[in-house]
């Protein structure tokens, strides 16, 4: 049911914890399944994600995808970051079974809502980025796969 990597990132997840002082912290749910996500950004004054973190409570699908999507954005910058799509972290997970796409969905909404926060606490615009929801809907998630 799930690939190889979903478990080893379930088993061994990177990026476990918090960042003191982040420069953004986004903090996502679905109040349908019960999974909330939270990830930590830590910005260089060049807009490069020097480190992310996480903090999922949920899943085990959530707890890998969300591991997997800080391995994505850490040492990317804020726009390719921004490109970082469910689609993407599920890819770099070997698939997601089909009721646990949503995981994904977090994932990239959870990196959206940290990025929202920097750009509000720096006052710059992000293209392409909007105000994050703070609970993602099963039948929103059917349109974003």
């Amino acid at each position: 049911m799930y690939s190889e990597k979903v478990m080893d990132h379930f088993n061994n997840p990177r990026n476990v914890g918090e960042i003191d002082n982040a420069s953004g912290v986004g903090t996502v749910g679905n109040a349908k399944c019960g999974d909330i996500m939270r990830i930590y950004l830590d910005i260089d004054e060049n807009h490069v994600i020097r480190d992310c973190k996480f903090k999922t409570f949920g899943c085990g699908a959530a707890v890998a995808t969300s591991s997997m999507a800080t391995e994505l954005v850490k040492g990317k910058t804020i726009e390719e970051a921004m490109k970082v799509t469910n689609r993407a972290v599920m890819e770099a997970l070997d698939g997601l079974p089909p009721v646990k796409v949503h995981c994904s969905l977090l994932a990239e909404e959870a990196i959206h809502a940290a990025l929202w926060d920097y750009a509000q606490k720096n006052h710059i615009v992000i293209d392409g980025l909007r105000e994050p929801k703070e609970d993602i809907h099963e039948g929103e998630e059917q349109e974003e796969y």
